[in-house]
């Protein structure tokens, strides 16, 4: 008695048996580029479109800007935010805090993170943003008295706080006031 052979694996032989021919970009792949034969990929490259240029266009007539109103007219461009006269949000918003422009920034260091220095070492703000300690190059550098000095080193900072100078001078340390 003979196999039945389903009707789905005679045609997967038969088209395996089949050989595709090359496609034209396959050809083109296998010869060398130069100027003579270079071109963009296939499907990188669009014709612009035609509006307004008849019914036969697909786009003409109103050419896809709807019928009437002020969308519809030349010209037009609403600005950032604008919602049709009404009162935009940005505006309708309460209005909170203040920026003061003579305020001035800094960036704080404790006591405790110094004693990374050696003894009698010349802590100063660029010493101290080359290290890390102070990301942002603009901020004046402030100490505070949070731990303590274990090594005697003169800081050189733009700000103290009265218990980081004492704290400095009870380490036998100095501290001064940078402009």
């Amino acid at each position: 008695m003979a196999k039945k052979v389903s009707s789905s694996r005679k045609t997967a032989k038969k088209n395996s048996s089949r050989r595709k021919p090359a496609t034209r970009s396959a050809a083109r792949a296998l010869t060398l580029a130069s100027l003579s034969n270079l071109r963009p990929p296939v499907g990188s490259r669009h014709r612009k479109v035609r509006v307004g240029r008849g019914m036969g266009s697909k786009l003409g007539k109103t050419s896809g800007s709807g019928d009437k109103g002020q969308k519809s007219r030349r010209g037009y461009s609403r600005r950032r935010g604008f919602e049709g006269g009404q009162m935009p949000l940005h505006r309708r918003m309460p209005k909170r805090g203040f920026h003061n422009p003579f305020g001035v920034e800094y960036s704080v260091l404790n006591l405790e993170e110094l004693n990374v220095f050696p003894a009698g070492e010349t802590v100063t703000p660029e010493l101290l943003r080359a290290h890390g300690f102070v990301r942002r190059s603009r901020d004046r550098v402030k100490i505070l008295g949070d731990g303590e000095l274990t090594t005697k080193i003169a800081i050189h900072a733009h700000a103290f706080s009265a218990s980081a100078k004492e704290k400095i001078t009870k380490a036998g340390g100095t501290f001064e006031v940078v402009a």
